[in-house]
């Protein structure tokens, strides 16, 4: 007749010596429930870790073998009618308990898990090179990369670079190993609209359909919360003219425990105040030497050597850009230095409007 059923080690001390199991090693099963407890405590809390260690470790329940833990357990505990396994599997479960706790000690997460999670495919946005820019680009890097900074605010005048200073920074999670899984790109702009900002970011995530569209606004900002709370991500805003309510918007506000990343644009270091951005960055006009060196480049060396008036008519031009990016690239590309003297003057003449167009409606 079989052995019966039974809920407990404890009814089978007896059986171990009948199967050949030294009474001194009985622990291992006596103590089998409580280790499995203490494991899965253990496994749980190397859970709320692998913030610190996203690309070293994988979450350790994901793995096959603690899979096969789980499904033995029943009804509250561990019951088998095979006492020998049940020696065997506690012996198991508690060497695997002192590793765990062991790597919790060293915080030597490699053993746990070998595999990395993603790193975020990023969408590379098209823009131009940020000239001159460089300090500014190495500084905001460096505080994406640190944790203890989670809202950054980029502003300064419509036309400084803002905006290609911002893509430069999203398009290099493309080139760079990065601990984000999630990379999301909106514009604002002027009069923005919670809702609208709300149907952008829900393309990002998955959240496109009719149905959902058709949600109110709180519902979209519960579905929005609760994909981005899963997920360690940074949210790029180009062209905040006003402060953005995120919690309306389902945005998790960036703190030093969740580690998500906000980063955005302004023309008014007022907003960056509102936004409560921890590091507040002043983006400027680009000294002479870096807006002779742009603006030559936008219009090209062969233009410059038609005629010996036009590099003196050049440095005049890009002097009146006042040290603007997107008045250097537009007036050098778009305008241009005529190669016909009798047209130098009115190359002249309408640069001024030219630059106020640029200035007004430049980001």
């Amino acid at each position: 007749m079989g052995l019966a059923y039974c809920q407990s080690p404890y009814h089978a001390m007896p059986l171990f010596h009948a199967a050949g199991i030294p009474f001194l090693k009985e622990p291992y099963v006596r103590k089998l429930q409580e280790n499995l407890q203490a494991l899965t405590t253990s496994l749980r809390e190397l859970e709320s870790l692998k913030d610190d260690v996203q690309r070293r470790v994988v979450l350790a329940e994901r793995q096959p073998r603690l899979k096969r833990l789980e499904q033995k357990l029943c009804c509250g505990g561990y019951c088998s009618k095979n006492y020998r396994s049940s020696y065997k599997y506690g012996k198991k479960v508690a060497r695997k308990l002192g590793e765990v706790e062991a790597l919790k000690s060293k915080g030597v997460f490699e053993e746990v898990a070998a595999e990395s999670l993603p790193t975020a495919l990023v969408d590379v946005i098209p823009s131009e090179p940020t000239v001159g820019m460089e300090p500014i680009f190495d500084q905001v890097w460096r505080h994406v990369e640190d944790e203890q900074v989670g809202m950054i605010g980029l502003y300064g005048m419509g036309g400084v670079g803002k905006t290609t200073l911002l893509t430069q920074i999203h398009n290099n999670f493309n080139r760079t190993r990065n601990n984000f899984n999630l990379v999301i790109w909106i514009v604002v702009s002027k009069g923005h609209k919670i809702e609208v900002i709300q149907d952008k970011i829900g393309e990002k995530v998955g959240l496109s359909s009719g149905v959902w569209k058709l949600k109110g606004q709180h519902e979209k900002a519960e579905d929005i919360f609760r994909i981005l709370n899963t997920k360690k991500f940074v949210l790029f805003m180009d062209d905040l003219w006003e402060p953005v309510e995120l919690t309306k918007v389902g945005v998790p506000v960036p703190d030093t425990r969740n580690k998500f990343k906000i980063v955005f644009t302004t023309r008014s270091e007022e907003v960056c105040g509102h936004m409560d951005a921890q590091k507040k960055i002043k983006v400027g006009c680009l000294t002479w030497d870096k807006a002779w060196n742009l603006f030559q480049e936008k219009v090209g060396k062969e233009t410059l050597l038609l005629h010996p008036d036009i590099p003196k008519l050049a440095e005049i031009v890009a002097n009146e850009c006042g040290g603007l990016p997107l008045a250097l690239i537009t007036v050098g590309q778009g305008h241009g230095l005529q190669e016909n003297t009798s047209r130098v003057e009115a190359c002249s003449s309408s640069l001024e409007k030219i630059c106020l167009r640029v200035f007004r409606n430049g980001r």
